[in-house]
């Protein structure tokens, strides 16, 4: 059954590690990988990612991606959201404590945010408005 969208927006704020998919190009399939993911007040969407990875690159050459978002217990339930990308800005050292806190126990946030905004490289907000849903939860059929 579908979720409705109170259901799909407090999913979404449960820290779930997600899937991009953006397009990779002519004769390949979409890149996917695993990221953390934050959503904002105004239900627009963020990740963070290295300013020349793959993956930035691709997102703005495609200008859009989708993130889906899964769980196993207490029911299968996923949130699959795609739309464009609003706005690119470097991440600050702030934007990366408040995903890794969304994440990480609290005893562990300082150490990761000291070592990666040290060992990461340039980093980048990469914000998204989504356009698209789908969404079901299993364990209600």
């Amino acid at each position: 059954m579908a979720l409705t969208r109170e259901q799909r927006e407090q999913f979404l704020a449960e820290p779930h590690v997600a899937a991009l998919a953006v397009h990779a190009g002519e004769g390949r399939g979409p890149l996917t990988v695993p990221i953390w993911y934050q959503v904002e007040d105004d239900g627009n969407m963020w990740i963070m990612t290295g300013l020349d990875s793959r993956k930035n690159q691709l997102i703005s050459a495609a200008g859009r991606y989708t993130l889906m978002v899964d769980r196993l217990e207490p029911t299968i339930r996923y949130v699959s959201v795609e739309g464009p990308v609003v706005e690119t800005v470097p991440a600050t050292i702030d934007d990366l404590r408040e995903i890794a806190a969304r994440y990480l126990p609290a005893d562990k946030v300082d150490g990761y945010v000291d070592f990666a905004w040290k060992n990461h490289g340039e980093q980048v907000v990469v914000r998204m408005r989504p356009e698209r849903w789908v969404s079901s939860d299993l364990g209600t059929v």
